[in-house]
């Protein structure tokens, strides 16, 4: 490692190599979803089931610098927003997200429609589909490679494709359970008469449980697991304690290689501020290069029958 750090040429060529990996990774063997920790309090990120079951109108920024330090890292830019509608009997939503790996860049933009049944007093099931359109983008002029005629570093490429989703929920008071799709379209270009995977489907499976431990003290456990074909299964598991419905803080890790803390508060029933700070171990790329994820959302009732106050978490 102090090779690296002394001799510039050796870190230069580190960095091209890793980069060349992330890029033959997303764009030859297939993108990777964008990757969040805050779906452990906005599930509308992965799931459009989610859309409208907060009873309210609810709005969400969010920012992920995955691996700081690091050139060419993951970036993630998410806006959410989403209402309740017809009584809270459907729901609504719109998602815009921008994330960028070294030189490739995809730009999201998702419309997403709910409808939920209630099942019991505190138990409902919602289903939920999002539709919209993916942009892709390869920037060659941000690579430097180690031979100027390779074919596969020549020019840039921007291509648009449809992209629909599916999910479903089921929640109570107490627990919450969701399957989703987020885009069910495999997608594939064709590009210098080579066709390569775009991306593929990945499926997530979600579920916590509310503990009420006293009036002001609730833990929340709660898992996610991804897969993805030809690849690893993936697990996210962390557990928070509540405190008086508006501060939160907890601890996860994401396949026992990255391990991290999260809080969250809620300011006058409305505003929401969320932050999360991960640490990869030397099993993944190390702990030099931690990550960082910052969310703010707001809240509001915009029709009567809404309501800002939530049981299930906040």
């Amino acid at each position: 490692m102090s090779s690296l750090t002394c001799n510039p040429i050796l870190k230069r060529s580190s960095w091209l190599l890793l980069l060349c990996i992330c890029f033959a990774q997303q764009f030859v063997c297939a993108q990777q979803d964008p990757l969040y920790s805050q779906y452990i309090n906005n599930p509308f990120v992965i799931n459009p089931a989610y859309a409208g079951l907060t009873n309210n109108l609810n709005f969400s920024l969010s920012y992920r610098n995955q691996w700081a330090g690091f050139e060419g890292s993951p970036k993630t830019i998410n806006f959410s927003g989403h209402i309740s509608l017809l009584e809270n009997k459907m729901g609504a939503g719109l998602m815009v997200i921008s994330d960028q790996i070294g030189n490739s860049k995809i730009t999201e933009v998702f419309g997403s429609y709910s409808y939920r049944i209630n099942l019991t007093d505190d138990k409902t099931l919602s289903f939920g589909l999002q539709a919209g359109m993916a942009n892709y983008q390869i920037d060659n002029s941000k690579v430097n490679p180690f031979h100027k005629d390779d074919d596969l570093f020549l020019g840039n490429f921007s291509e648009t494709k449809p992209s629909f989703g599916f999910g479903a929920i089921l929640k109570s008071d107490k627990f919450f359970v969701g399957l989703s799709v987020p885009r069910m379209l495999r997608t594939t270009l064709e590009t210098q008469g080579l066709q390569s995977s775009l991306y593929t489907q990945h499926y997530y499976l979600m579920g916590s449980y509310l503990f009420f431990v006293s009036e002001h003290v609730r833990f929340k456990p709660a898992s996610l697991i991804k897969m993805v074909s030809g690849a690893p299964l993936s697990m996210d598991l962390n557990a928070s304690v509540i405190l008086h419905e508006n501060y939160q803080a907890g601890v996860l890790t994401r396949n026992f290689t990255t391990y991290g803390l999260f809080v969250q508060a809620l300011f006058k029933d409305a505003i929401r501020l969320g932050y999360v700070f991960e640490v990869p171990t030397g099993s993944s790329v190390g702990a030099n290069f931690s990550t960082h994820e910052i969310c703010i959302g707001y809240r509001l009732s915009a029709f009567t029958f809404h309501s800002n106050t939530s049981i299930y978490g906040f």
